[in-house]
């Protein structure tokens, strides 16, 4: 290939199982690796700044020609643990909601559970960076990612999204999967995806390469992430976007 191609992924402990391979294989030489968080990467592959992004699946109906290229992405069957509302008071009492300005998946599930599944009705508020320090009396916050890990020790009440929507609707759920919008090469696709799995097979010494005080990681890797997106995921994925058609 003539020019590198340009991938975009976040730097949360969840997407260190996948980087693994894609750092440690031959495919690094054809790509430039950049990191952001969720939110930001659906613009930059809208605006051509990136090729490929691992996108929180809310944003896909919004890119023409978007499609899914790779068998692995970040999804789970139940308890995630990194996305959840965090309160310090329980679901009946919370007015207000903190929406984290870092993920579209997780915003729209969490009020689409609010709406649907726990049918509240609740103010939804938009997050400064410092937010989860608002988070008090009936104001409750999603929180994503790696802070979520944090702050599970500091909060009474957590409501993991994921295990919502498994209950809510009996299905898996994607939060994120590796996306274009553009025409790449059928083979560098296929070494990409290959490149994904290989570190699902190095767990133990990706979470040496990570300490992490605040949470297991093996439990989080081995048991809350699911990596290979498969039918299940793919049937969850198709009911969300139709859900916030």
């Amino acid at each position: 290939m003539s020019s590198l191609i340009n991938v975009g992924a976040v730097s949360y402990l969840n997407t260190k199982p996948l980087l693994y391979g894609i750092e440690r294989s031959d495919i690094i030489k054809e790509i430039t690796l950049t990191s952001d968080y969720p939110a930001r990467l659906a613009g930059k592959l809208q605006d051509g700044s990136i090729d490929i992004a691992l996108l929180p699946v809310a944003a896909i109906p919004g890119i023409p020609g978007a499609q899914i290229v790779s068998d692995y992405g970040i999804a789970t069957d139940g308890n995630v643990v990194s996305v959840a509302i965090f309160s310090n008071v329980p679901m009946e009492e919370i007015t207000a909601v903190y929406l984290d300005y870092q993920s579209r998946t997780s915003v729209r599930l969490a009020q689409l559970l609010l709406e649907q599944f726990w049918m509240k009705k609740v103010t939804f508020l938009p997050a400064t960076e410092n937010y989860i320090a608002d988070i008090s009396g009936t104001t409750a916050g999603v929180i994503i990612g790696d802070r979520a890990l944090q702050q599970l020790p500091n909060f009474k009440y957590n409501y993991d999204l994921s295990a919502a929507w498994k209950q809510f609707t009996g299905l898996d759920f994607i939060f994120a999967a590796w996306v274009t919008n553009k025409s790449l090469p059928h083979g560098f696709l296929q070494q990409f995806n290959a490149a994904n799995g290989i570190g699902l097979a190095h767990i133990p010494e990706i979470i040496n390469q990570n300490p992490f005080p605040w949470y297991d990681l093996s439990i989080y890797y081995n048991t809350n992430i699911r990596y290979r997106l498969d039918e299940s995921k793919i049937a969850g994925l198709s009911t969300f976007l139709k859900m916030i058609a």
